[in-house]
C-alpha cells in the first residue's frame, strides 16, 4: 500500500473514495503496468506455473505424498495448507493502519462501499455461480454441489493478494475482508442449504454445520489478524513507525507470495492424482468457474467505473466479488461429503481455476488503468 494514501487520517476521505487520484496508481502514464511490480511480483504467473506443475508431478510421481500432506487437519484443512494459509496472510494485514482505521467508519462513502461489496458478495456472485453450475451441470450433482460451495465461500486472504498486485486500497480490503468474515460466518451454512437442498433437492446439504463454517473463518482470519495487531502496535512502539515501515514491512513483504506459491505447490501435490484421474470432471468444472471469474470481475469494475469510486476502490471491489474462500469450500466439501467425493473434487478445482485467471486480470487491469488513464 502506497505509504503516501492515508486514506483513515484524511479530512478529504470521502472524496478520496469517490475518486480516488493517488499519484502512485498504475494510470501514471510514466509507468508501464509491468513496470509497476516488484519483480517478484512481475514473474508471479512464472512462479505459480511452476509451483502447480511441480505439485502435481509430485503428487503423481512420489509414492503416498498426497495422503501424507491430507493426515494432520487443522479446523478441517491439512496442516501444511493451513501454514501457508496463515503465512499468507500475516504480512499484508501487518500494513493495515489500524491505529487510525476508526476513522474511516465515521464516513458515508466508505458505508456505501461496505453496502456495494455486500450486495456483489452476497447476492449477485453466489447467484451467478448457483445458474452457472445448474447450466453447465445439470447431470453431475456432486460437481455442481462443490460449485455452489465455492461460490458461496467469500474470500478471506488471497484477496489481499491480488489487491496488492493490482495497486488497490489495501485498507479498505481489509475493512470488506472483516465484513465478509462475519457475514460468512452467519450467511454460508443457511445459503448452502437453500441452494443445494432446497434449489437443488440434495438432502445432504443439511449436515453442512455452523461451527465448520465459523471456526475455519475464526481460525483463518482471527489467527493472521490478531498477530497483525499485537506486531503494529508493539514494534512500532518498541522500535519506531519509521522503522516499522521502511525495514520491518519490506522484509516480511515477500512472505506473502512465498506463503501463496508454497500454499499452491502443497494443494496441488496433495490432490494432484486426483486432479489428473478425472481429468473430464476437471474440465467440466473449469468450465463454468473461468466464465464466473471473468464476468463478475469484469461486471464489477464497469459498475465502478460508471459511478466513479476511481481506481484503487474499483479494483479492490472486482477482486473482493472475484475471488472465493477455497480453503473454506474445500474444508466444508470434505467434512460434509469426504475427500474422495465428486463436491471435494470441484472445490479443489477453484484455485486451478482461480489463481491463474485472476493473476491475468491483475496484469489486464494495471493495463487498461494506463490505458484509459483511469485514477
Amino acid at each position: 500500500m502506497d505509504s503516501n494514501h492515508k486514506p483513515a487520517t484524511s479530512s478529504s476521505k470521502e472524496a478520496d473514495i469517490e475518486k480516488d487520484t493517488s499519484p502512485s496508481t498504475p494510470s501514471d502514464g510514466h509507468v508501464s503496468a509491468l513496470k509497476g511490480l516488484g519483480w517478484l511480483d512481475r514473474l508471479l504467473a512464472l512462479w505459480i506455473l511452476l509451483a502447480m506443475i511441480i505439485g502435481i508431478l509430485l503428487g503423481n510421481f512420489v509414492q503416498d505424498v498426497g495422503p501424507a500432506l491430507q493426515k494432520g487437519k487443522f479446523v478441517g484443512v491439512s496442516i501444511p495448507i493451513a501454514i501457508g494459509l496463515l503465512v499468507m496472510m500475516y504480512p499484508i494485514l501487518c500494513k493495515v493502519q489500524f491505529e487510525t482505521l476508526h476513522l474511516a467508519f465515521r464516513h458515508r462513502a466508505l458505508w456505501i462501499q461496505i453496502g456495494f461489496s455486500i450486495v456483489m458478495n452476497w447476492l449477485v456472485a453466489p447467484f451467478l455461480m448457483l445458474a452457472l453450475s445448474w447450466a453447465f451441470l445439470p447431470d453431475e450433482s456432486g460437481l455442481r454441489e462443490g460449485l455452489i460451495l465455492v461460490g458461496l465461500a467469500r474470500c478471506i486472504a488471497m484477496v489481499l493478494i491480488w489487491t496488492g498486485l493490482a495497486g488497490g486500497d489495501s485498507e479498505y480490503c481489509a475493512i470488506l475482508v472483516a465484513v465478509n468474515s462475519i457475514l460468512q460466518m452467519v450467511l454460508y451454512a443457511p445459503l448452502a442449504i437453500l441452494f443445494i437442498h432446497i434449489i437443488g433437492g440434495s438432502s445432504t446439504a443439511a449436515s453442512v454445520s455452523y461451527s465448520t463454517v465459523a471456526t475455519s473463518v475464526a481460525v483463518f482470519l482471527g489467527i493472521p489478524l490478531g498477530a497483525a495487531v499485537i506486531t503494529r502496535f508493539a514494534v512500532r512502539r518498541l522500535a519506531s513507525p519509521t522503522w516499522y515501515d521502511q525495514v520491518f514491512l519490506k522484509w516480511i513483504a515477500p512472505w506473502s507470495l512465498i506463503g501463496l506459491l508454497y500454499t499452491i505447490l502443497v494443494l496441488f501435490a496433495s490432490q494432484g492424482r486426483q486432479v489428473i484421474h478425472q481429468i473430464v470432471s476437471v474440465v467440466r468444472v473449469a468450465a463454468p468457474l473461468f466464465v464466473y471469474f471473468v464476468v463478475i470481475f469484469s461486471f464489477t469494475l464497469i459498475v465502478c467505473r460508471r459511478l466513479g469510486f476511481g481506481y484503487r476502490l474499483s479494483s479492490t471491489q472486482s477482486f473482493t466479488a472475484a475471488s472465493n474462500n477455497f480453503e473454506l469450500a474445500i474444508a466444508v466439501a470434505v467434512a460434509t461429503y469426504g475427500s474422495d467425493s465428486d463436491q471435494a473434487l470441484a472445490s479443489t478445482v477453484g484455485p486451478l481455476i482461480e489463481v491463474p485467471v485472476l493473476l491475468a486480470l491483475v496484469y489486464l487491469v494495471r493495463w487498461m488503468a494506463r490505458r484509459w488513464n483511469w485514477e
